[in-house]
């Protein structure tokens, strides 16, 4: 079983970025794999403690995680490490700078795997798409099928370790100063920091030995996202070239589509309902359409055009905390326009009546007084 998170890392749930970024670095180092060479049980938790820090400092991960816990990435929506999969090279590609300068400052490490100090390991770019969702979908979270068109290494390509460096990206310039002789070092004009360069290429490849290719990718999105909301799914962009490299990320924009009856207003849901003046009058029920399904609501005898009825739990839910919001249903009393000659008589009859005479009372509150009353 997955360890907590919060309990790896040893903060609260209301640690700040900085807190949460101190104490990874603090665990790094300690199980830092040129601190404790060949040692698998500090190895494991190096690799826990930055799986912590990859969800915990991105407020939309931690979000997600503190709703649903490990299940939130489970089936590569955008979380973390794909079930602890990431490597050494992985860990350091993304956090090396945590670290400043121990262990030498560099993204690379010496063991676990043969990585050498200064070598690059080349992304590729990320991909961008926007997925429409419906509020049903946002009420219970979905899992969306995509086709996307992205670059991978074509069948038969192979790379070889660059001479220019050896495979160490970096070359090495010695100059002569007034102190004596300096070496410096510089990302490898040839391969560009990555170590390796083209050897084989099919016909069908571009220069770095890629293809575009059009997979199907499934995407599990959480309940309660909002418009704008940007998933990751890891490792579904495009390649880069070469064996050492890792791909991009698949970022997934959501788009909210707008419904036929319902206002969204954060996890609140509004609905205009129209009633004519006789079921104001004698009262009626009706149905009402949520995001789960069809309720009915009773509206009572003398319902005034502005009551809003709250349909507590009926709204959408929050992907940063528990529960969910409301559905408000705002009464609107349609006032007829085209009446026969007959119901005209009727009403001009009723215009002295002191049963037709408005006559509120202290409970029948203004329009401001109920807009003041719904947002408290």
């Amino acid at each position: 079983m997955k360890v907590d998170y919060y309990e790896v890392l040893k903060i609260t749930r209301s640690a700040t970025v900085a807190e949460i970024k101190k104490a990874y670095r603090k665990k790094a180092i300690k199980y830092h794999p040129d601190k404790n060479p060949g040692d698998k049980s500090a190895e494991e938790k190096f690799k826990q403690a930055a799986e912590a820090y990859e969800i915990l400092s991105d407020p939309n991960k931690k979000a997600r995680y503190d709703q649903y816990g490990h299940a939130a990435f489970e089936g590569g929506a955008g979380g973390g490490f794909q079930g602890g999969h990431m490597n050494m090279d992985d860990i350091f590609s993304q956090f090396g700078d945590i670290f400043g300068g121990a262990f030498g400052g560099g993204g690379g490490f010496s063991g676990f795997g043969g990585s050498s100090r200064g070598r690059a390991r080349v992304k590729g770019s990320n991909l961008r798409i926007r997925v429409k969702l419906t509020l049903e979908e946002i009420a219970t979270g979905v899992e969306k099928k995509v086709k996307v068109r992205r670059k991978v290494k074509a069948e038969g390509v192979t790379f070889k370790t660059c001479s220019t460096c050896n495979g160490n990206g970096q070359v090495m310039r010695i100059t002569n100063t007034i102190l004596g002789r300096m070496q410096t070092a510089s990302t490898c004009p040839t391969c560009h920091g990555a170590g390796e360069v083209l050897d084989k290429k099919p016909k069908n490849a571009d220069s770095s030995g890629l293809i575009q290719k059009e997979e199907t990718v499934s995407i599990k999105i959480p309940a309660g996202v909002t418009e704008g909301v940007q998933l990751k799914v890891n490792g579904k962009g495009n390649a880069a070239p070469g064996n050492n490299s890792i791909d991009g990320d698949l970022i997934v924009v959501i788009e909210e589509l707008e419904h036929a009856t319902l206002k969204r207003e954060g996890t609140n849901l509004h609905h205009d309902l129209y009633i004519n003046f006789s079921e104001a009058v004698l009262g009626v029920s009706k149905n009402i359409t949520t995001v789960t399904g069809k309720v009915k609501i009773k509206i009572e005898p003398g319902t005034q055009s502005g009551k809003i009825l709250r349909l507590r739990g009926k709204g959408l839910p929050s992907i940063e905390s528990y529960g969910n919001g409301d559905l408000l249903v705002h009464i609107n009393v349609w006032t007829p326009q085209n009446l026969s000659k007959e119901q005209k008589q009727f009403f001009d009859k009723m215009v002295d009546d002191e049963n037709f005479a408005p006559n509120p009372s202290a409970n029948d509150k203004s329009f401001f007084e109920k807009v003041k009353d719904m947002f408290s």
